[in-house]
């Protein structure tokens, strides 16, 4: 039998534009992201927060999408490693990378970085926001920032200030700190932040600049004392603990960011699929709760507004690293 003996003409006539469009639309339109398994890249090693928070809100994705999203650690200077592997794969939404304030400190901290954070890569949203904490040690005479800040105007580079590596958001916050207070100490970088915490247990240096959440165990022990955090804002996992600006330092604000971005180029209605999904997963109470452990407090953005604070932030941290002729890597 012929289809013209089985379906009358003007029916088959009038199917023939739906047809040609279902076979001309393309396969992004057809298909329902995500069909396969998604990719996270993080420039950090597996344990530190970073990664802590991207398994947390993978984790979620994944039951919520129906497809797994799962962490690749890639760690390595600047985020370059990661930023290849990102930029190495198809613009699909099927790999996705984790950029930080951190990424917006490598564009004026390398001597010629080889990607653009805001033209190689599309943002999603942001997954947390997070302060650092002026902390000293439980012995010292030191009981707030403000009495920190005077010691250092009585004896201009005498108190030492301890932080990990130079070009760290920890060490740019502490030549930040100078600045805005408009006082002098001795900075002392240490490779990692078990080394600056020792120092400061120690009595090698007066103060250290670091996330609460790294130096929380021996701050709950009574060991070492939190004088006040770096946003302009109290945190949400620090209620108690005043702000820098509460100490006086006016203007100072330093908050530290993780967001999700996609390689330039990846449909739009994949972006918004992921953003409405983060929207729900970061406003979810069980997650809030678990990234606040961590000193997180779990934010989800426009696409819009990520992009914005990482610009913003290059242009804040250009400045910082200028003033403080810090060489380029």
């Amino acid at each position: 039998m012929k289809i013209s003996d089985r379906v009358p003409r003007r029916h088959l006539l009038a199917s023939l534009p739906v047809l040609f469009a279902a076979l001309t639309l393309p396969a992004s339109a057809q298909a329902k992201y995500p069909e396969r398994p998604v990719r996270i890249v993080v420039p950090f090693a597996a344990g530190g927060v970073a990664d802590s928070t991207s398994r947390i809100v993978a984790d979620k994705l994944s039951e919520k999408l129906g497809q797994r999203f799962y962490v690749e650690n890639q760690p390595g200077a600047g985020g370059i490693i990661a930023a290849r592997q990102a930029l190495g794969s198809a613009a699909d939404g099927y790999t996705l990378i984790l950029l930080t304030n951190g990424t917006a400190v490598s564009v004026s901290l390398f001597e010629k970085l080889p990607f653009d954070p805001v033209k190689d890569f599309t943002p999603i949203s942001s997954l947390g926001f997070f302060d650092f904490a002026f902390v000293t040690s439980a012995s010292s005479g030191f009981k707030t920032l403000g009495d920190f800040i005077a010691a250092a105007k009585a004896k201009p580079g005498e108190l030492n200030v301890g932080t990990i590596n130079v070009g760290s958001t920890q060490n740019l916050s502490a030549e930040l700190f100078k600045t805005a207070a408009n006082i002098d100490f001795t900075l002392v970088p240490f490779r990692g932040n078990h080394e600056a915490e020792v120092a400061l247990l120690q009595g090698n240096v007066s103060l250290v600049i670091d996330s609460y959440s790294v130096l929380q165990g021996n701050i709950e022990a009574g060991k070492l004392r939190a004088l006040a955090s770096s946003g302009a804002t109290r945190s949400e996992s620090t209620p108690k603990l005043p702000t820098a600006q509460e100490a006086g330092v006016a203007g100072y604000d330093v908050v530290s960011w993780n967001a999700l971005f996609a390689r330039a180029g990846t449909p739009p209605e994949i972006i918004k699929t992921l953003n409405s999904a983060l929207q729900e997963v970061l406003s979810d109470p069980d997650i809030r709760k678990k990234m606040l452990a961590l000193g997180i407090e779990a934010k989800a953005s426009t696409p819009e507004a990520i992009e914005d604070r990482l610009k913003s932030d290059i242009d804040k941290w250009r400045a910082v690293i200028d003033k403080a002729h810090i060489p380029k890597q």
